[in-house]
């Protein structure tokens, strides 16, 4: 079992920065992913940002490649989204993952089975 705790989020303008933590507890493993998706209202979920738990392979889906930054630090059990000029279109609830089913489904919502409970991110035009 993993237990997954988000916090960061916040109401920032457009142009402005934020960095999400995702704290993990419980039992982690050299192979799990940790991903990043996002739900805005009335939208689906979709895949943001990925990183293996030991290692530096990071993924990011194309829209906020390039402005946001996974990263993790393995002695505080705890992944990080660092989101630079962020977008009106990038207010949603962000959410950290586990996945234990390889990278291959770094993006595959559905192959993430430890969820956080979300933290709220507000971009005002």
């Amino acid at each position: 079992q993993v237990q997954l705790v988000e916090s960061g989020g916040g109401l920032v303008q457009a142009g402005d920065s934020l960095r999400l933590s995702c704290a993990a507890s419980g039992q982690t493993f050299t192979n799990d992913i940790m991903g990043w998706f996002r739900q805005a209202p009335g939208k689906e979920r979709e895949f943001v940002a990925a990183i293996r738990y030991f290692g530096s392979n990071t993924y990011y889906a194309d829209s906020v490649k390039g402005r946001f930054t996974a990263s993790r630090d393995n002695a505080k059990n705890t992944v990080y989204l660092q989101m630079n000029n962020l977008k009106p279109e990038d207010t949603a609830v962000y959410y950290c993952a586990v996945n234990r089913y390889g990278i291959i489904w770094y993006n595959n919502g559905a192959k993430y089975d430890y969820w956080g409970q979300g933290t709220q991110v507000t971009v005002s035009s």
